[in-house]
């Protein structure tokens, strides 16, 4: 059984490459940047991994559906209200079917199982947590949700600080927890370290399993050279007073993870990787298209799970 531990759009490249060539998948996911709007409740990146394996992820946005259409928006916008988080029709369904659940007294994590039984999806979607965590980050324009700041005010503003609120008395999905301990190789994806990967690894419970196990745990960085792949991943993590690079990242994961995987331009980094007792190993790490996807899922397993 292979576990990951996911969130953002970098994350749902790798799962893809994972589950094109695995049935026992199961996604640990993120959910610091969920969020109220219009009184639904919004899981991003559950809902990016679950359209990506459904093969209807809008691409070009890396999140919501493609080809949606946003009749709901536009008479929204005819209320009056803010439509900066430019949700398609087809998408508030998700929402809406997902509040009416929890509201009926549901939990994230049946509501997810169902939904994927819905999208024919044979992959696992696991909630790190049933509870609230939420990410927000601090500027000086104040402090906010990470979805104002990165979708409604398009991240313009220095980050001066990350929080992730209610982490410190949130109890881990034991689905979650027993993924990782089942798991014959854990896979940290390459989403932002930060926003993404972070919420879950404020999560006493998951952190604890994950370093009781870490000699199965690998993690791929979101980092080549000093320029993420994608996303503001450093500009979050220039604020923390993080190296923005490889090693920087490493850094981050030390504790929880003995294998890290790097880009072949930063083969040079290898040494400075391997001092913070991480077996490093090198090969492209960009995923641009389902070849690239499944060739980095096919090298986790041949290098790493063997």
């Amino acid at each position: 059984m292979i576990t990951i531990l996911a969130g953002g759009t970098g994350s749902v490249k790798l799962v893809r490459g994972l589950a094109s060539q695995r049935t026992d998948v199961n996604v640990v996911c993120n959910v610091g940047d969920n969020y109220w709007l219009y009184g639904m409740y919004v899981c991003p990146d559950i809902d990016t991994i679950t359209y990506g394996l459904a093969e209807l992820l809008d691409v070009d946005r890396g999140w919501g559906i493609k080809k949606d259409t946003f009749g709901f928006l536009r008479q929204m916008e005819i209320f009056g209200e803010e439509t900066w988080f430019r949700i398609g029709d087809r998408d508030t369904a998700t929402h809406l079917v997902r509040t009416n659940m929890l509201k009926n007294g549901s939990s994230l994590t049946n509501i997810t199982k169902w939904m994927c039984e819905k999208f024919a999806i044979e992959t696992k979607i696991i909630p790190v947590s049933d509870s609230s965590i939420e990410t927000r980050i601090t500027t000086n324009k104040g402090e906010m949700h990470l979805q104002e700041y990165w979708v409604k005010y398009r991240g313009r503003d220095p980050v001066e600080g990350i929080k992730y609120i209610g982490a410190d008395k949130c109890r881990p999905n034991p689905e979650a927890v027993n993924a990782i301990h089942d798991a014959q190789l854990v896979v940290i994806a390459p989403g932002n370290p930060l926003t993404s990967i972070g919420p879950m690894l404020a999560l006493k419970g998951i952190r604890k399993e994950l370093s009781k196990n870490k000699n199965k745990v690998v993690a791929i960085s979101p980092i080549i050279g000093s320029a993420p792949i994608s996303g503001p991943t450093g500009k979050y993590m220039e604020a923390a007073g993080i190296e923005v690079s490889p090693v920087g990242v490493a850094k981050m994961y030390a504790g929880v993870c003995n294998h890290f995987v790097i880009d072949t331009k930063d083969r040079m980094l290898t040494k400075k990787i391997e001092s913070l007792n991480m077996n490093v190993y090198d090969t492209h790490i960009r995923m641009t298209n389902k070849k690239t996807e499944d060739a980095l899922g096919s090298f986790l397993l041949k290098q790493i799970h063997n």
